[in-house]
């Protein structure tokens, strides 16, 4: 992992700049997968969005900072079969001894804020509609501060993934310039336990099949793509200068791919359900932009204009087809698309990598670089998110009562609902 080029003053400006609409990418997807989302619970989706925020920015300044470091800071590290495994970062609790100025390690800490917060909305798509507000930010507890910092150590943090290039030949380490493994595949995965440990809605699945059971409004949906869009732009741009030692001068292509990866994905999506389903489908159109966007966060800076379109077209493609295999296929209820979305998508954009690098990137053992990463979100990041929120479902339930349900979560923790002079419950849910 290489570190800021020279000329750090005119770089940090830009990386101020990107950091200052970074958060438009978390409010592009807290409104969609409000939308996405019943009616009857579109106040306690979007309050959800500010605690989680919250929760997860102090649990990751708290103790995730000093776990996840930066290269060149200090780290706990291990010796097997004669290799140096850097596996943990060691510095202070609560930023202590960290600079605050404008130098990298201060300017990653003040991005992670919000890339922490990114990864941590992800599951809050999963679990929509039944996951209680409080569970949600103790699950987020444990994301920001455990899980988020230790993988995001190994791939941006100097740690053994990155170092796969220099110890062991395999291209230049694990690669991921925006984030499509410690953000959105993290996030995604994380999202992929929630749904399995709370389970599906009720009235999803039954013996009579399984029920459509639409968000509630497209219109919001539609429009956090777009709003995201620049917020991701943002993040691909600034993680390439402070993770992939990119200089400004390389600010141009990751913007364009990252656009034309969201474009493409949006009309892969569009295409594959007029084929499906004889019309396009708005909020799988949403969903293709937001995984090609995932996609992008792995590839940005490392492919050309024309092999992003293609990245994007594929991620627009897999996670139409993703959303209809999980809901119909697999009985896993993802009212968000979720887990289509980021660790579908994310993972794609970190194989695509590998596979369309271009020629100053695409060293021997590059792919296989890229794949040791996805088998370690896979066999590593999955299995302790699962164990984790499984640990914290039997302290503390995770699931709102039938109850609570069927009334909407508005009404049933909040005391409220967001459309009050509405009628917004359905005769045929089932109460019971």
């Amino acid at each position: 992992m290489n570190s800021m080029p020279g000329n750090f003053d005119g770089t940090a400006a830009v990386v101020c700049f990107c950091i200052l609409l970074a958060p438009l990418a978390l409010a592009g997807l807290a409104i969609a997968n409000c939308g996405l989302g019943r009616s009857r619970s579109a106040s306690h989706a979007m309050l959800s969005v500010l605690c989680v925020m919250g929760v997860a920015a102090l649990a990751w300044l708290f103790c995730g900072v000093a776990w996840q470091g930066y290269p060149g800071r200090p780290a706990h590290a291990i010796t097997l079969a004669g290799a140096h495994w850097n596996w943990i970062g060691a510095g202070p609790f609560f930023l202590r001894g960290l600079p605050l100025d404008a130098s990298p390690p201060a300017l990653a800490a003040w991005l992670q804020i919000f890339t922490v917060a990114l990864a941590a909305l992800i599951p809050l798509g999963a679990g929509a509609d039944r996951w209680r507000l409080g569970a949600a930010c103790l699950s987020t507890a444990l994301l920001a501060g455990w899980t988020y910092p230790l993988f995001a150590h190994w791939v941006w943090g100097g740690g053994w993934l990155a170092q796969l290039g220099a110890q062991h030949g395999l291209g230049g380490g694990f690669l991921d310039p925006g984030g499509a493994s410690s953000i959105h595949a993290v996030g995604g995965l994380t999202a992929l336990a929630v749904a399995w440990i709370v389970g599906p809605r009720r009235g999803k699945f039954s013996a009579e099949g399984t029920a459509a059971i639409p968000g509630h409004n497209a219109v919001l949906v539609g429009f956090g793509a777009l709003l995201a869009m620049p917020g991701w732009i943002a993040v691909n741009a600034a993680g390439s200068l402070l993770f992939a030692g990119a200089t400004p001068a390389a600010l141009p292509l990751v913007a364009i791919n990252t656009t034309l990866s969201a474009g493409l994905g949006a009309l892969a999506a569009a295409a594959m359900t007029r084929f499906r389903f004889g019309r396009p489908d708005a909020s799988l159109c949403a969903n293709g932009c937001f995984g090609a966007l995932a996609a992008s966060s792995g590839c940005c800076l490392l492919v050309t204009p024309a092999s992003a379109a293609l990245i994007g077209l594929m991620a627009g493609a897999l996670v139409a087809w993703s959303v209809e295999l999980l809901d119909l296929r697999l009985g896993v209820d993802d009212p968000g698309g979720s887990i289509s979305q980021h660790a579908i998508g994310g993972i794609w954009g970190l194989m695509a990598a590998g596979l369309f690098a271009r020629a100053d990137y695409a060293r021997e053992g590059q792919m296989l670089a890229q794949l040791v990463g996805i088998a370690t979100l896979i066999g590593f990041v999955l299995p302790l998110s699962y164990g984790l929120n499984w640990l914290l479902n039997h302290l503390y339930p995770q699931r709102v009562s039938a109850e609570g349900e069927w009334q909407g979560l508005d009404l049933y923790e909040l005391g409220a609902g967001a459309y009050p002079e509405f009628v917004i419950h359905r005769e045929d849910f089932p109460q019971r």
